[in-house]
């Protein structure tokens, strides 16, 4: 019995693909690093295993027949289920990546990837989402310490009382580190998530946004109070964040 009971411990996650390789790889894989798996090959029968089980987390693939993982990404939240969901995407769909976060994804990954990265975003979102509150992904605003505030719908940002003048860029880089609290970011990453595959831009461009945010939030590189700087890796935003559903919540 108490085997079973520590099986029944593990997060549930559900994976669904319309690849079967791809189901043959990621399931046996998830199984081995401590999750217990169910799987389905379309969007349709994803909805109705998500229903059933319940699951801690969801991989979706984008592109599946019946309904998409959008569309099923959609469908939860219209249902006020905010299980956390993971996207499989196509390298190079930027504008894909960025309406699946708006629509309240909690990660994406490109396809094809290394399936050790699949488990590590997996247990991420876990961790981000047993925090309790409003799941930062979905959150309309974003609040965290000395008094920053972060209108995600209204694309705004104050320090204390002062509204804070940010490029597009640099907001969607401070919104994606905040939503990311605590977790490495690497420069690559980031540069995907601001540019995308298709535009030829370098990493520096990245620390550029990094050192724009520092200059406007006043902060010191040296002992920062908000993004600290990992050498040789990216970012970690080291700030508590907490999400709201509206600024009068905050």
């Amino acid at each position: 019995m108490s085997a079973g009971a520590q099986t029944d411990d593990r997060p549930l996650v559900l994976v669904a693909d319309d690849e079967p390789d791809v189901l043959g790889s990621i399931v046996p894989f998830l199984s081995r690093s401590g999750f217990r798996v169910i799987s389905a090959p379309d969007g349709r029968l994803a909805l109705d295993e998500i229903r059933r089980h319940g699951p801690d987390a969801c991989v979706l693939d984008v592109l599946m027949p019946g309904a998409d993982g959008r569309e099923v990404l959609r469908t939860l939240r219209r249902e006020q289920n905010w299980v956390p969901v993971l996207l499989l995407t196509q390298v190079g769909e930027a504008v894909e990546r960025a309406m699946a976060l708006e629509e309240g994804a909690d990660d994406y990954l490109n396809k094809p990837f290394d399936p050790h990265e699949l488990v590590a975003r997996v247990r991420a979102v876990l961790r981000r989402t047993r925090s309790g509150g409003p799941p930062l992904a979905t959150a309309s605003v974003l609040v965290s310490t000395f008094g920053l505030k972060v209108d995600r719908v209204g694309r705004r940002a104050w320090l204390r009382e002062r509204e804070l003048v940010i490029t597009p860029k640099g907001f969607t880089l401070l919104e994606y580190l905040m939503v990311h609290q605590d977790e490495l970011i690497e420069r690559s990453r980031l540069l995907e998530v601001l540019w995308g595959f298709d535009d030829a831009v370098g990493t520096r461009a990245v620390d550029s946004r990094v050192a724009e945010l520092r200059r406007v939030l006043g902060e010191d590189a040296a002992e920062p109070r908000w993004i600290a700087t990992v050498q040789g890796k990216g970012y970690r935003f080291i700030a508590e964040v907490a999400g709201a559903d509206s600024l009068d919540d905050a």
